[in-house]
């Protein structure tokens, strides 16, 4: 599913490539199912080509991914999440822009 700089994350790849990051990550956890997903997908790409080399910007599918959606606590979805040094420190549910989803990573940057 990964769509151009989008990454696919996964329970597999989660620990080394989202919490033990060095560079801030946007995970947008969504389903095939959800129409508000797929709405919110080519903004995510947009914002994963803004942020190219500055921080990670990936998916997870909730339905492949089941405990860590419920470790993390995905009650709705689209779900984005922001990780700063392992650490959830942005977190958005339902749609949104991508002025709003690049506030967020720019506020990680500092």
């Amino acid at each position: 599913m990964a769509d151009g700089n989008v990454l696919e994350f996964t329970e597999d790849n989660f620990q080394a490539d989202v919490i033990d990051s060095s560079i801030p990550v946007m995970v947008d956890f969504w389903a095939e199912w959800c129409m508000p997903c797929k709405r919110l997908g080519p903004i995510v790409a947009q914002v994963a080509d803004a942020y190219e080399g500055r921080a990670k910007v990936g998916k997870i599918d909730i339905e492949s991914n089941r405990d860590l959606s419920m470790k993390l606590q995905v009650q709705a979805i689209p779900t984005i999440m922001v990780f700063k040094d392992g650490e959830i420190v942005e977190r958005f549910t339902g749609l949104r822009d991508a002025d709003d989803l690049s506030a967020a990573l720019d506020r990680t940057l500092g």
